[in-house]
């Protein structure tokens, strides 16, 4: 999709919505899988999934962690579990995350996002 805005041009990759490409990996007391994170947006949600990783958009700006805090308050809530247990592990300062849920399986990881992907 090509989405012009202010006489810039953007090209939207097509997003994919089969929650099977997500690559969920098992961890002790938890799971991690990666994130692409696009900061600024005008809302918070979860875009699809693109290359194995899931695409959120972020309404926060990517200063002082505050994308990183609002990265893990839109995935507690998609997750049902509590901010604490969601945590960046890689990536703080880029746009692709290693994100880390305690007290989650991988099969209920997986069903819960895409429930929200369809």
């Amino acid at each position: 999709m090509l989405h012009a805005r202010r006489g810039c041009l953007h090209l939207f990759d097509a997003e994919v919505t089969d929650g099977s490409a997500l690559a969920i990996s098992d961890r002790s007391g938890g799971v991690r899988f990666d994130v692409r994170a696009r900061p600024c947006a005008s809302r918070s949600k979860i875009l699809g999934l693109k290359e194995g990783a899931l695409q959120v958009a972020l309404a926060a700006p990517p200063v002082d962690g505050a994308a990183n805090a609002e990265l893990s308050r839109l995935l507690a809530a998609a997750l049902g579990v509590a901010k604490r247990d969601v945590v960046v592990v890689a990536g703080q300062t880029g746009k692709r995350k290693i994100v880390e849920v305690r007290g989650i399986d991988a099969a209920t990881a997986r069903a819960k996002l895409c429930s929200l992907l369809v």
